[in-house]
């Protein structure tokens, strides 16, 4: 049986600057994931129905509802915090 066992990045305080660019990586992950699915033929759809292969979230991230943003932006916060716990640097160039 798989068993998740992410990186545990608790310890990491990112940044202000990091921390604000969570929004835009979050907005990214929703456009790529709608480019994705677009290109497989996926359009929008008032109910998910994968047979038809439509779905109530192919629309701009600031329409999404909360709880799928807080769900992009959970994907984007512990990307950053995992790439800063691997001893990376993140800095923006001037």
């Amino acid at each position: 049986m798989y068993k998740p066992k992410p990186i545990d990045t608790k310890d990491i305080k990112l940044p202000e600057e990091l921390l604000a660019l969570t929004e835009k990586i979050a907005e990214n992950v929703h456009d790529v994931w709608a480019q994705g699915r677009i290109s497989d033929g996926w359009t929008y759809g008032e109910i998910k129905d994968p047979g038809k292969k439509t779905t109530p979230l192919l629309i701009p991230y600031d329409e999404l509802p909360d709880s799928e943003k807080a769900y992009d932006r959970n994907t984007a916060l512990e990307t950053l915090k995992l790439i800063v716990k691997l001893g990376y640097s993140i800095k923006k160039s001037e």
